[in-house]
């Protein structure tokens, strides 16, 4: 049963709240909440965007009829990738993690990347489990405090 779902603004409301969830749960230590609250206003400006933009693949991961999470590609990236943390652990996010890759396929990619804070050990150990690996190439994000990102890269093979 797929578990992606093509992201409407009326998921808007509820995923931003997964996200924001998720964001403070696991990124905290990065961007401390006192200081650098979740960037809320900003977060669903750049999601309307993207709804809006052809190049940009938009996708709610439901679970029980309910979004528990989302997921965009943009070209051969994997651009937003997260699920509710009340289902970490259960395996959502690997079916979701899946169906991207298989999204992506689909399209007539062969390879992938994506970006991937370097102090979210959480998300470091989930994609390294799943074949990505790491390059040197770094940026830093928009938000601040403005930490590093790490470049992850991969093959979509048949088996991948």
């Amino acid at each position: 049963m797929a578990v992606l779902h093509p992201l409407t603004r009326d998921d808007l409301e509820v995923l931003l709240e997964v996200q924001r969830e998720g964001a403070v749960a696991g990124l905290g230590h990065l961007f401390p909440q006192d200081e650098h609250p979740f960037p809320t206003a900003r977060v669903r400006a750049r999601w309307e965007a993207e709804l809006d933009d052809p190049g940009v693949d938009c996708f709610a991961v439901v679970r029980d009829g309910q979004v528990a999470g989302f997921a965009a590609t943009r070209g051969d990236e994997l651009l937003h990738f997260g699920t509710a943390v009340a289902t970490w652990g259960t395996g959502l996010a690997g079916l979701a993690h899946d169906e991207v890759l298989d999204h992506l396929r689909a399209q007539g990619h062969r390879t992938a990347w994506l970006r991937v804070f370097d102090d979210n050990l959480r998300a470091v150990r989930f994609y390294e489990r799943r074949g990505w690996r790491a390059t040197d190439v770094v940026t830093r994000t928009t938000f601040p405090p403005y930490p590093v990102l790490r470049r992850y890269e991969r093959t979509l093979g048949a088996d991948a």
